[in-house]
C-alpha cells in the first residue's frame, strides 16, 4: 500500500467519527441497509418540533391528595429530575408531595418505602427502582388500598398487574435503546469500537443495554469492545478507574460510548480529560437516558458527550400527578408515552432539558375541568 493510500484510508475512517447523522463518510462496514435506516431514523429523533400530542382531557382535579415519592436514590438526575416535576406539578393541582430518598441501597430502598406506606399517602411513587426488591413493603400498599406508579420501575409503559401499578411512565425502552444505537451506527459509517456502559442490577437498565447491544450487533462493522457494569451509586468511585483501563486496553480503538443513563460520562470526563482525550471525542459519547440539565451542559459545550437520548423529566413528573388524578377519579391511565427524541450541540438551542411543547398548559386545562 502506498503512503497516499494509506493517509487516505486514516482519513475516511478520521471522518467516519464526526459530524451529525446523514454526514459521515466512514466505511459502511457490510451493513449498506443497516446504515440508511440508522441515518433516517437519527434524523427524525433529532427534529425539534416537540409539540404536545398527550392527553387533552380527563378529570377534574380531585382536592386534597397527598403523594410520597421513593426515590432510588437523588443522586440519580433522572430520579431527581422527575421529582421536581412531581413537585411543581403538586403545586398546580393543590397537593402536597414528600420525596424520601432510597440512597441506592436494597435496604435503603426498602426503609423508604416502609416509611411510605406507614405514611398513609393518596399515592406512592416507585421512582427508578425493581418493585421486586420491595415486595412486602407493595404487598402493604397494595392492602392499605394506596395506589402506586412507577417511573423506571419496569420494562414498559403503562399498566401493570405484576407487580400492580396503576401505571408505569417510561419512554419506550425498545425506542430509546435503538436510536442510541443507531445514532452511533450513523455517526460512524457503520464502523466503531464501542464501550457499552449500564448497571445490570436495575432491570430496566439491562434490558436497555441488551437491546443497544443487538442493534448494535446488526452492523458488522460496529465492535462492542466492552460491557462496563457499574451499579449507578457506585459510579462516580468506580467509573474513572474503569475508564482509565479501558483506554489502557483499548486506545484509539475506543471510539464510541453508550451509557444506559448520562452520569456515567460526568464520572468518565475527569478520567478522559487526564488522559488528554478531546472534549470534542474520540470517544464520542451517547447517553441513552435521562437528559438532566449536566448532561446537556456536556453537550452544549462539546465536553465528554456527543448526545442524549432525554426522557422529559418535567413533564413526566406532571405525568404521575395526572395519572394519580385519574387514579382517584376511578379513570383509566391516559395511556401517552413520550416520542423517542436526540439532543445534540446542533439542535439544543442552548437548553438545558427536553420536554414536549405545552404540557403543563394542558395538564392545567385538565385538571381545572
Amino acid at each position: 500500500m502506498t503512503l497516499v493510500a494509506a493517509a487516505a484510508l486514516l482519513t475516511a475512517a478520521v471522518a467516519g467519527c464526526g459530524g451529525g447523522a446523514g454526514t459521515t463518510t466512514g466505511p459502511s462496514a457490510g451493513c449498506p441497509a443497516v446504515l440508511q435506516a440508522a441515518r433516517e431514523d437519527v434524523a427524525k429523533a433529532e427534529s425539534t418540533d416537540s409539540a404536545w400530542t398527550g392527553p387533552t382531557t380527563g378529570p377534574a382535579a380531585v382536592p386534597g391528595k397527598s403523594i410520597v415519592y421513593v426515590a432510588q436514590t437523588m443522586t440519580n438526575p433522572g430520579v431527581a429530575g422527575v421529582a421536581q416535576g412531581l413537585q411543581r406539578a403538586a403545586k398546580a393541582i393543590g397537593w402536597d408531595v414528600r420525596v424520601i430518598d432510597g440512597e441506592g441501597s436494597p435496604a435503603g430502598i426498602q426503609a423508604a418505602l416502609s416509611q411510605a406506606v406507614t405514611l398513609r399517602p393518596s399515592g406512592i411513587v416507585i421512582g427508578g427502582f425493581d418493585p421486586q426488591l420491595t415486595s412486602q413493603q407493595v404487598a402493604r400498599a397494595r392492602a392499605a388500598g394506596i395506589p402506586l406508579i412507577g417511573w423506571h420501575a419496569v420494562d414498559a409503559p403503562g399498566p401493570s398487574t405484576n407487580p400492580p401499578l396503576f401505571t408505569n411512565i417510561t419512554t419506550k425502552v425498545q425506542d430509546v435503546a435503538r436510536i442510541s444505537a443507531d445514532w452511533v451506527i450513523a455517526r460512524s459509517g457503520g464502523g466503531a469500537g464501542v464501550v457499552l456502559f449500564t448497571d445490570d442490577s436495575i432491570p430496566f437498565a439491562r434490558t436497555k443495554a441488551d437491546l443497544i447491544e443487538q442493534r448494535l450487533a446488526d452492523c458488522p462493522g460496529v465492535q462492542l469492545l466492552a460491557y462496563a457494569n457499574i451499579p449507578i451509586p457506585d459510579a462516580s468511585r468506580r467509573t474513572p478507574q474503569e475508564v482509565s483501563s479501558l483506554l489502557s486496553r483499548f486506545g484509539k480503538k475506543w471510539t464510541h460510548s453508550v451509557a444506559i443513563n448520562d452520569l456515567y460520562f460526568a464520572d468518565a470526563a475527569p478520567a478522559l480529560r487526564a488522559a488528554g482525550k478531546p472534549g470534542g471525542g474520540p470517544p464520542a459519547n451517547v447517553g441513552a437516558g435521562d437528559g438532566d440539565p449536566s448532561a446537556f451542559q456536556r453537550i452544549n459545550s462539546r465536553q465528554y458527550q456527543a448526545a442524549t437520548v432525554p426522557e422529559p423529566l418535567a413533564q413526566q413528573g406532571w405525568q404521575i400527578a395526572d395519572e394519580f388524578n385519574r387514579a382517584f377519579a376511578g379513570r383509566p391511565a391516559s395511556g401517552y408515552v413520550a416520542p423517542v427524541h436526540i439532543v445534540t450541540a446542533e439542535n439544543s438551542g442552548g437548553a438545558t432539558s427536553w420536554d414536549p411543547q405545552g404540557y403543563q398548559a394542558a395538564y392545567e386545562r385538565i385538571w381545572r375541568g
